[in-house]
């Protein structure tokens, strides 16, 4: 299978701070990977340089066969769908729902004199419908529930047919219901062949849709465990990874997790 990620012993430091350190990872096509551990362990560090916006202090990160610092990081970032609270934060609050969409198509936040085909037209449509939108394309973003912001978020970050997907918190700021119905629509993008690789970030094994098939868990910037999902999600490694004993369940491909 094709390796879309590699990262080989990369670290990362602000103001002389290691937010990363000695992080080596490799992710493939047919993957969906959840990323999980308390704030401040690097996660977002870490899929800012998977999204080819930002370089790794040491180390080597090669995204879709392209090596940072050796590349057009403009061009690798179209290949890369990202849904994330930064991004949606620079879209106008006026900004259509389906306008939301389509500008991903030339990477920008906010309509302004980018010219779209109408086959761009409809594939934000086609979007919209598959995450349960198609009804809001006239309203204004501004207007929407989280939860209705979210699935918006991630139907852009497909516009480009993307080769690799992240999502950095998806169901953060959201009701029981809204979470729901967004596992949901993950979960069957998830067992889709057509996909494209996945990452995601979450805080809570509560949040990690059926049907993913790896997970990285960190603390401080470093990798506790990874691997296959039902060998890395365990009560010894999420003990360890939060700094506390944790108590862990699983019923149809969801976990449940507490202080034990």
């Amino acid at each position: 299978m094709t390796e879309v990620l590699r990262l080989d012993d990369v670290s990362l430091r602000r103001d002389g701070n290691p937010i990363l350190s000695d992080v080596t990872w490799s992710v493939e096509a047919d993957q969906r990977w959840v990323i999980l551990g308390p704030n401040g362990a690097g996660k977002t560090s870490l899929v800012t340089i998977a999204a080819a916006r930002m370089h790794p202090s040491e180390g080597s990160a090669v995204i879709l066969g392209e090596t940072l610092g050796e590349t057009d990081t403009q061009d690798l970032r179209t290949r890369v769908g990202l849904a994330s609270a930064a991004l949606a934060d620079r879209i106008p609050d006026d900004e259509s729902v389906r306008d939301v969409v389509m500008t991903a198509a030339h990477g920008v936040t906010g309509r302004w004199r980018e010219q779209y085909d109408p086959i761009d037209e409809e594939r934000a449509e086609a979007l919209l419908a598959a995450f349960g939108m198609d009804g809001f394309a006239d309203r204004e973003f501004w207007t929407l529930s989280e939860g209705e912001r979210k699935r918006v978020q991630i139907g852009r970050a497909l516009m480009t047919d993307p080769e690799l997907l992240l999502l950095d918190e998806p169901a953060a700021g959201l009701d029981l219901g809204g979470r729901e119905e967004l596992l949901a629509a993950l979960t069957e993008l998830a067992g889709d062949h057509r996909s494209p690789a996945m990452i995601m970030v979450t805080h809570h094994v509560e949040e990690i849709p059926a049907g993913f098939t790896h997970a990285m868990l960190m603390r401080e910037g470093r990798v506790v465990a990874q691997g296959p999902v039902r060998d890395t999600i365990t009560a010894a490694h999420l003990s360890e990874t939060y700094g506390m004993p944790v108590e862990l369940h699983a019923v149809g491909g969801r976990w449940t997790a507490r202080r034990g």
